[in-house]
């Protein structure tokens, strides 16, 4: 049977721990019990974790052998996520989770509303949450970084690696994605989406004169959350 996967809060040597809701969530949701075991994630690596000790609060694992890990993560992907409706871009983030994004950034674009964007920082902390619980549930060794709300100025003057604009801008060096992501599979890669309502002229031009590529995940008009599960699809297949 395969056993549930832990992400560690604490970790040193051949001991972890779950502290606080993490704790709370395996003793009394999941009644764990001392010598349960879990796959237990520390540091990148996933061993076999037998629980020591548990309380409400706390719940001390020791670590054995390492087991081999559900889901392979090769690509290097940062997602730049524009913020929108906070239901809708929660589970765009959860799915861009278990895909296998590296990290994912929220951008305050043009068209972000103006009361999203003023919330947006309050939301991080959940946001982080989601994507843990989606790790663990994914299989993954590692949680994706999460970041705090940016501008898109900003977002977009540190994006690294090969650099991907998904839009409906219609322009002949719009390629599709995959064909783009041919000339070069392995290398790491930041890939911007939306936000409702598309991209500003002004933010188009922001975005060709980093040179950024322009692509299209083809001939529909997708929204965001359908959007980024196809091209986190594309890019990591």
């Amino acid at each position: 049977m395969t056993r549930r996967r832990f992400i560690a809060d604490e970790f040193h040597a051949d001991r972890a721990a779950l502290v606080g809701d993490h704790a709370a969530h395996l003793s009394k949701v999941l009644r764990a019990k001392v010598g349960q075991e879990f796959d237990i994630v520390s540091d990148g690596v996933t061993r076999r974790g037998e629980i020591s000790n548990i309380s409400n609060e706390r719940v001390d694992f020791d670590l054995h052998e390492t087991v081999q890990s559900g889901a392979s993560e090769q690509r290097q992907v940062t997602l730049l996520l524009s913020v929108f409706k906070f239901d809708r871009f929660e589970w765009a983030l959860e799915k861009a989770v278990e895909l296998g994004a590296t990290a994912i950034v929220p951008v305050i674009a043009r068209r972000t509303e103006p009361h999203l964007a003023k919330a947006a920082d309050k939301r991080v902390e959940r946001w982080r949450r989601i994507a843990r619980e989606a790790s663990q549930q994914a299989r993954r060794s590692a949680e994706p970084e999460i970041s705090a709300p940016t501008d898109l100025k900003s977002a977009v003057e540190h994006a690294q690696g090969t650099r991907v604009l998904l839009s409906e801008h219609e322009s002949p060096q719009r390629l599709g994605l995959k064909k783009i992501l041919e000339a070069d599979a392995s290398g790491p890669l930041t890939l911007a989406i939306g936000p409702e309502g598309g991209w500003t002229p002004d933010e188009l031009k922001l975005f060709e004169s980093h040179g950024w590529q322009f692509a299209s995940l083809g001939p529909t008009v997708l929204r965001v959350e359908t959007a980024t599960i196809a091209a986190l699809a594309i890019a990591l297949t």
